[in-house]
């Protein structure tokens, strides 16, 4: 093993921001020499197992302005580097590599394969053809900057080509981390770190007045948190352990930092007929009695809701299997109201998934500049990716923003 290798560009990480950084640099000036560094044998790994090994890439959002709005931290600083880099050069920077993608009615983009490994294999063919280095199972033990610019990394692991690598520039794209330890070494670089708390995740409700529907899911449901004001509209789904789904996962992402305060507690409050308020609703249901008197409440749900969850709340609200809508008493109807516009979960406790696991926090925004991703207090540092402080809700935005971050940088560096 050789003492010391030397390039003009490293990069640490081997997922999404760090592999774009890397093309992008390398494709800027096919004169540098650039290494990617990867202490685990996997490489892009969050690509080939997200969106459920389909790979959501971005999302159909070609107004830089309005892509900001789907990010918790970070939005507002993305504004101008989504000028620079946005989900339209997304799409034509596969499509220029052969990889078309799709839009979804919900607005998430993947590849027309339906396969995740179309987008891995289009990383790390562009990253050949550019010419960069990649190196499995090595890490950076110890980063040192140099009197005279640059950076001297100590080396480890079983595929380390030498004890140190000595470069000009060097990208930090290592993607977030859920302990604040994770960050003791950027810390030991002068930077400062948003404490790192999750975000993405489920609610669970050990106690679910819900517990036998698992599977159920409601495609337009509000989840509420009592007492906050976080609250956000979508899909949902009825797991074994609480509840998922779009609405839990958005919710997650905006409430990340008070959920963390209040560690994991609460109650939500869920409507499952958000275009109603109490007013419309009670005018509804006189409406329907008035016409429907004569048919059972329990055997014909309304609002297109799911016959076992409609049973279930049927049932909470005490209403007899055989009571008809004219016979229906109101302190009965009063109770099933309740139940449509605000039914109490109990929350203790989330479950991250591998996939959908998002970091809020990380490097803070006013120590980078935004146009070219590098430190403001170690010159010829640069970051990308979630070990920013960044995060987008679910739908291909984490991505996105890796994508533009490290496309930035990578052009900065090769400059």
């Amino acid at each position: 093993m050789k003492d010391l290798l030397s390039a003009d560009v490293a990069v640490l990480g081997g997922g999404a921001a760090g592999f774009f950084g890397a093309i992008a640099c390398a494709e800027a000036n096919p004169a540098l020499t650039v290494v990617l560094l990867e202490k685990t044998t996997k490489l892009l790994s969050k690509v080939r197992i997200s969106g459920g090994g389909r790979c959501n890439v971005t999302h159909h959002c070609f107004s830089p302005a309005e892509l900001t709005q789907y990010y918790p931290r970070g939005g507002k600083q993305l504004k101008e580097p989504f000028r620079q880099f946005g989900a339209q050069d997304t799409v034509h920077w596969f499509e220029r590599r052969g990889v078309k993608l799709k839009t979804e009615p919900d607005g998430r983009m993947f590849p027309v394969t339906d396969s995740s490994e179309t987008i891995a294999q289009a990383l790390e063919e562009a990253a050949r053809r550019a010419g960069v280095r990649v190196l499995t199972s090595v890490a950076a033990e110890h980063i040192e900057p140099l009197a005279e610019g640059g950076f001297r990394l100590a080396l480890s692991g079983t595929q380390a080509p030498a004890k140190a690598l000595q470069v000009r520039k060097l990208l930090v794209a290592t993607g977030g981390n859920p302990k604040p330890s994770g960050y003791d070494w950027l810390r030991q670089l002068g930077h400062s770190v948003c404490e790192p708390v999750p975000s993405l995740f489920t609610f669970n409700v050990p106690n679910s007045p819900l517990k036998e529907l698992m599977g159920v899911s409601v495609p337009h449901a509000r989840v509420v948190l009592a007492g906050e004001k976080l609250e956000y509209e979508g899909p949902l789904l009825v797991t074994h352990w609480g509840v998922s789904g779009p609405a839990v996962l958005k919710l997650s992402a905006w409430g990340a930092r008070r959920l963390s305060e209040l560690q994991y507690t609460g109650t939500a409050l869920v409507s499952w007929v958000p275009t109603h308020k109490e007013e419309s609703l009670r005018q509804w249901l006189h409406e329907y009695r008035a016409a429907n008197g004569k048919k059972t409440v329990l055997s014909n749900p309304l609002f297109g809701l799911p016959q076992r969850l409609w049973r279930t709340l049927v049932e909470q609200a005490s209403i007899g299997a055989e009571t008809r809508w004219s016979e229906l008493a109101g302190k009965l109807q009063n109770r099933l109201i309740e139940l449509l516009l605000r039914t109490p979960l109990g929350v203790r406790g989330k479950t991250t998934f591998k996939e959908e696991f998002v970091t809020c926090g990380g490097i803070p925004l006013g120590e980078v500049d935004m146009k070219t991703m590098e430190s403001r207090r170690v010159p010829g540092l640069h970051f990308a990716g979630e070990v920013l402080d960044i995060d987008g809700i679910t739908g291909g935005f984490n991505f996105q923003a890796a994508w533009t971050t490290g496309y930035l940088a990578g052009r900065a560096m090769a400059g």
